[in-house]
């Protein structure tokens, strides 16, 4: 490289994404990033064009969930950018490592209230793990840089760079673009005393967070359990970590867990809480026990042993551990694997949603399963029995309606070879439905069910149970078939608990877009836990 040549900031951005292994990017056009669309447009890096900001980020949310890497969006200033906001803060909620890229007005503008004129930086800051607010090329050229530095090395989650239009244009010394920066390594504290722990427990559990799948560490985590006969439940996003159906694996634990993973939670003597935050929800599947949490994020942490690691440097550790023979503990839960099962038998018309969803989770088995918001999302979570890290996908933490349909084609890109189910109700279908266009367009082999029960089903249901009635949740929606087939993708609407399974099967061969509407009972309600 010749000492001194300049380059545009926009295209040493691009340069240094492709050399992060960005492959493809998620975004919206717009004026203030127009010129970093121009460097894109110019290099290898592919750019799928979502009809919403929103889907944008849904997309790249479930781009990264599904490969266990980086997803990247981009929007322009003002709308664009508060459009990704709803996605941004998902992403944030369940520590999904993203990388956000908005443009904004050019620098001799700001904080003048001109048009599209908003302090973005400040809007994304708690949302966020670090929002840039970039002033120079050479500052946008070493926050990127920092931004992949710390997505790699650090806790996960966004990371926000606002850049003006024209710094975008301005130039660079190429020789920015070289080398990476240097990665000081914080020394592990807490694991001697961890490791004691561990190695006197009789009935130890390990509670696996999304964290194990972020840091690399599934098939260590697989390794060390079986290697030692050490029981695994799970968080919400880190279901699959071990196979449900493994002898070892116990399933979710808390609010909605199994029996076998909260029976475990409240009798073992030594929790292992591995790369997870320990939520109010996961608390209510532990008893009093003593913790030990491994997260690298501090300020999460809350065991009575706290050690500061990631997962996979943490189980690093433990492999010269010697445990306790736990047969006798593994026999007691074997006793709880078997019980507290969802009735699905019915035959009623129209049919009980737990049928419906029982049956599209049996027929697409191959198939990688992403879920919406709502009443759907409970049968969902309580029938699946899920066997790979990422076969599940869905927003845990801050649970939007309207986040599957987007995080389908997020999915879909990353695993092209597979087939992907999106379960979503009639509500949350139609609150980013335009991304149709997109699932059409790219002729993506999702197969989309909307349960339709003509409502906002769990609302009414709390409001039944506690407000005196429903009010404002009946939906009178479109004929959702014809409504696909606007967007040249097929479909057919299913009304009898017989015909289900077969148009599943008969859709997944097909390796292409297809939509079935099925329509369910509106007064079947969820079993709703003890919390309003």
């Amino acid at each position: 490289m010749t000492n001194g040549a300049r380059i545009a900031c926009a295209q040493g951005l691009v340069r240094i994404l492709k050399e992060e292994g960005v492959n493809l990017v998620f975004g919206h056009p717009g004026e203030q990033i127009l010129p970093l669309y121009q460097a894109l447009h110019r290099s290898p890096i592919r750019h799928v064009l979502m009809r919403h900001e929103q889907g944008a980020v849904h997309a790249a949310d479930g781009y990264a969930r599904a490969t266990g890497g980086v997803g990247v969006c981009l929007a322009s200033a003002g709308p664009g950018a508060l459009n990704l906001v709803m996605g941004v803060a998902t992403a944030y909620k369940d520590s999904v490592p993203l990388l956000v890229i908005t443009g904004d007005v050019s620098t001799e503008f700001k904080g003048q209230n001109t048009f599209q004129d908003v302090p973005q930086a400040q809007v994304f800051q708690p949302i966020t793990l670090h929002s840039y607010d970039v002033k120079k090329p050479e500052e946008a050229i070493s926050k990127l840089k920092k931004a992949f530095m710390l997505l790699k090395t650090g806790k996960t989650g966004p990371i926000h760079l606002n850049i003006p239009k024209n710094v975008f244009s301005q130039t660079v010394d190429e020789s920015l673009l070289d080398g990476e920066l240097e990665y000081v390594h914080i020394p592990i504290y807490g694991l001697d005393e961890a490791l004691k722990l561990m190695e006197s427990s009789h009935k130890p559990l390990i509670i696996a967070g999304a964290g194990v799948i972020w840091s690399g560490a599934v098939e260590k985590l697989q390794e060390f359990v079986i290697k030692n006969e050490i029981p695994v439940a799970t968080t919400y996003p880190a279901r699959g970590v071990l196979p449900e159906d493994h002898p070892l694996s116990l399933g979710l634990i808390g609010l909605r867990g199994t029996e076998a993973a909260n029976h475990a939670g409240a009798g073992a003597d030594l929790v292992v809480a591995l790369g997870c935050r320990l939520s109010e929800r996961t608390l209510k599947g532990l008893g009093k026990t003593t913790i030990i949490h491994v997260n690298l994020d501090e300020e999460v942490l809350q065991g009575d042993i706290n050690v500061k690691a990631d997962a996979a440097e943490f189980l690093e550790k433990m492999s010269r551990l010697r445990f306790q023979d736990t047969g006798k503990w593994l026999n007691e839960l074997q006793k709880y694997r078997s019980h507290h099962q969802v009735a699905t038998g019915y035959d009623d018309t129209p049919l009980k949603p737990q049928r419906a969803i029982n049956e599209i989770l049996e027929a697409s088995k191959e198939a990688l399963v992403v879920n919406d918001a709502g009443s759907h999302t409970t049968w969902v979570n309580l029938l699946a029995v899920v066997r790979e890290p990422s076969g599940l996908i869905f927003s845990g933490g801050f649970g939007p309606m309207g986040y599957g349909l987007p995080a389908a084609v997020g999915v879909s890109l990353a695993r092209p070879k597979r087939s992907v189910v999106l379960v979503v109700g009639d509500g949350g279908f139609q609150m980013t439905l335009q991304e149709l266009a997109v699932i059409s367009e790219l002729q993506l082999p999702i197969i989309i069910f909307i349960i339709n029960n003509q409502e906002l089903g769990i609302i009414k249901q709390w409001q039944e149970l506690y407000y005196g009635g429903p009010y404002q949740v009946a939906l009178e929606n479109p004929n959702f078939v014809a409504l696909a087939a606007s967007y040249h993708i097929d479909g057919q609407r299913v009304l009898e608990p017989d015909q289900l399974s077969a148009r599943v099967q008969k859709a997944l061969i097909l390796k292409k877009p297809y939509l079935i509407e099925v329509v369910v009972d509106p007064d079947e309600g969820i079993p709703l836990p003890e919390v309003v």
